[in-house]
């Protein structure tokens, strides 16, 4: 997200959102086998995939232009998502609204006016 976020010409932009999205799509594929990324059990792999799904929609979709397809898109990785927030003790964990005054307000070069959409309206719940 942030090669594409940060990209200052064209072509590095479409090199980094090709490379995302196609991780992305494997990470779709790969979850159609498992239920975990590493197999039957939760990981630190799966902990760190979270958070990076769990602000997709809400930051990296817009603020950084990763706008080809949104996390909703793909079935498995959303049920995947939400399957982690419905975890004992996640969901107080994610603060969207936090998430995204952090991003839209601390990075000036991307967001010169601060401003921090309202939506998406997310629903992580299963």
């Amino acid at each position: 997200m942030y090669r594409a976020g940060f990209a200052s010409v064209q072509q590095k932009y479409e090199e980094a959102l090709t490379a995302l999205f196609a991780t992305l799509d494997w990470l779709e594929r790969r979850l159609a086998k498992r239920s975990w990324l590493c197999g039957r059990r939760f990981t630190e792999a799966d902990v760190r995939l979270f958070t990076t799904l769990v602000r997709f929609d809400a930051v990296y979709y817009s603020h950084f232009k990763c706008n080809l397809r949104r996390l909703t898109d793909y079935p498995r990785l959303w049920r995947y998502t939400r399957r982690i927030h419905a975890l004992p003790g996640v969901a107080r964990t994610v603060d969207l609204r936090e998430i995204k005054s952090h991003y839209y307000r601390s990075m000036p070069e991307l967001n010169p006016g601060g401003v921090v959409p309202k939506g998406p309206a997310l629903d992580f719940s299963l």
